[in-house]
């Protein structure tokens, strides 16, 4: 293994978060203290409680897991697509680096971003609430195979992408919409049972439930099930990467 290349493009893409500070650290941490405040007020209000739970405790592990998805996908897109952009990525391709050495760099560095960003998350909300994680082995658990799992989403987004419009259309157009409709605000034990049996179709919902469970110790879903479900998103997100590599689907011109 290349560990000088894997090494050298990690630390790129990381430095690449200390000259875009403002967009990768601080404008999600606003958003999320506004979601607190915005929430907090319009909802908190009415909705004190949820399964006996604050209101504004209830709601922290969703909001951690809306910016781990969007940022790990954000993060892992632009970086290998920015590389397609300028043409470097042939060069990165022909170099004694394999596949596998290009995906562990750029994943690697877009889920470590995404998880020091949750954890940065993590402390502003303690500000708002008090907060008590009751797993917090299986929070670091779920943090970490959540933010690698949409790291590589983002990969294959960015490797498919053949514009910056298109490296938008699925974060926008897909993942928010998901994950706002997969009990980030809300329990879906709270909708009528119809849309409960709808909502299982949305594999956000396992993520959420599971990273929930891990604060209360309550969950929509069994974390058994939300493990399972998150295991088996890692691994379909490994075979499509595989098989990008292996065919050279939008590598090869």
């Amino acid at each position: 293994m290349n560990i000088h290349a894997i090494r050298a493009i990690y630390r790129f893409e990381m430095a690449r978060t200390r000259r875009t500070l403002m967009q990768s650290i601080i404008s999600p941490v606003i958003s999320t203290s506004l979601y607190f405040v915005v929430f907090g007020a319009a909802i908190g209000s009415r909705v004190q409680q949820v399964d006996g739970i604050s209101y504004g405790a209830f709601i922290v592990p969703g909001l951690i897991m809306l910016s781990l998805l969007t940022q790990s996908i954000s993060n892992a897109s632009f970086g290998i697509y920015f590389p397609k952009f300028t043409g470097t990525i042939y060069e990165l391709l022909s170099a004694p680096v394999s596949s596998f050495e290009v995906v562990l760099s750029y994943v690697g560095a877009a889920a470590s971003k995404s998880i020091i960003l949750g954890l940065i998350i993590l402390a502003t909300a303690g500000l708002f609430v008090p907060l008590h994680v009751e797993h917090p082995l299986w929070m670091l658990l779920f943090l970490v195979l959540t933010a690698i799992t949409f790291s590589l989403v983002g990969f294959i987004i960015g490797l498919w992408a053949d514009s910056f419009e298109q490296l938008q259309v699925v974060p926008l157009l897909i993942i928010t919409p998901l994950t706002f409709l997969g009990g980030s605000f809300y329990s879906i034990k709270m909708l009528p049972p119809v849309w409960q049996t709808v909502s299982l179709f949305n594999p956000v919902v396992y993520l959420v439930s599971g990273f929930r469970w891990c604060f209360h110790g309550q969950a929509d879903v069994g974390v058994g099930v939300s493990l399972a479900m998150t295991l088996g998103f890692t691994a379909a997100s490994l075979v499509v990467v595989a098989w990008i590599f292996k065919t050279g689907y939008k590598l090869k011109r």
